[in-house]
């Protein structure tokens, strides 16, 4: 169902109604209009135009298209119910989001231009509240190592305001949002308040229709494993590191030094014992 809204740029109104077919997206072919208008908390003209905005000639026809895109599913065997327990259908259903976001990279030109983006704010700035705070804290610790000056906001209250506009003072230029489900409200405001100041965001965030991408200027998405009591995070994580990637392929020569830098210094302090 995703592929539908790829490429495509949809208004605020548009992408709540797309987020909400997503969430339920096990029904979404048999919801009417007025159904999917009241789940997303929006008028049935707008469901109407978001069709449209597909390239529909309306809501009937693309319910047909999601009845079709249901019936496939059921046909294909390795969509039915998987093999072996609750802990490995989880494990494979996160292979799955590995090949849909390697499938994803085979148009590069998103994550590139992201890379250029952060590579050249200084400071760098990469925000994670709640559950993508630890991300944000693995994405950091390696973007140092090439990067001057990363700046960690992984905290709410009115202490994150502050920080975000410390980092806008020192030149900030642009910030990296880790934004997964549930979505805290905190951390879409500061995507909000970063490119109100003037800040270019990207974001990573679970798909192209979650509430993050409304701020964002370039979103990365990548699917989150939702088949255990908590959320698996394991094609996000892979995202950054891509995304890292991207950002050392940016100012090769200045990564190169830092990283040649850091390892000089960690032989010297003997930092590693391999």
């Amino acid at each position: 169902m995703l592929d539908l809204f790829q490429g495509i740029r949809l208004t605020p109104t548009q992408r709540r109604i797309a987020h909400s077919l997503v969430q339920h997206a096990a029904s979404a072919a048999y919801l009417s209009a007025a159904e999917v208008a009241e789940l997303a908390k929006v008028s049935q003209p707008s469901v109407t135009r978001f069709a449209m905005a597909l390239g529909y000639d309306g809501y009937p026809a693309l319910r047909r298209r999601l009845r079709e895109i249901a019936a496939a599913g059921h046909g294909r065997p390795d969509l039915g119910v998987p093999a072996g327990n609750e802990m490995q259908r989880a494990i494979r259903a996160e292979a799955d989001n590995l090949d849909r976001l390697a499938e994803q990279l085979t148009d590069r030109d998103g994550v590139t231009a992201a890379g250029t983006l952060l590579a050249g704010s200084r400071p760098l700035v990469v925000l994670g509240l709640r559950a993508a705070a630890p991300l944000a804290g693995y994405f950091a610790y390696f973007a140092a190592k090439v990067h001057p000056d990363v700046r960690v906001l992984d905290s709410g209250g009115t202490l994150l305001t502050d920080r975000l506009e410390q980092a806008r003072a020192a030149g900030a230029s642009a910030l990296l949002g880790i934004v997964l489900p549930r979505y805290p409200r905190e951390a879409l405001e500061a995507l909000r308040d970063a490119r109100a100041a003037g800040m270019s965001v990207v974001a990573i965030t679970d798909s192209a229709v979650s509430p993050a991408a409304e701020y964002a200027d370039i979103v990365l998405p990548a699917a989150v494993g939702a088949q255990l009591v908590f959320d698996l995070h394991t094609a996000p994580m892979a995202l950054s590191m891509v995304l890292l990637q991207a950002i050392c392929d940016a100012a090769p020569a200045d990564a190169q030094r830092r990283l040649e830098e850091f390892e000089q210094s960690a032989a010297r302090r003997q930092l590693f014992v391999g």
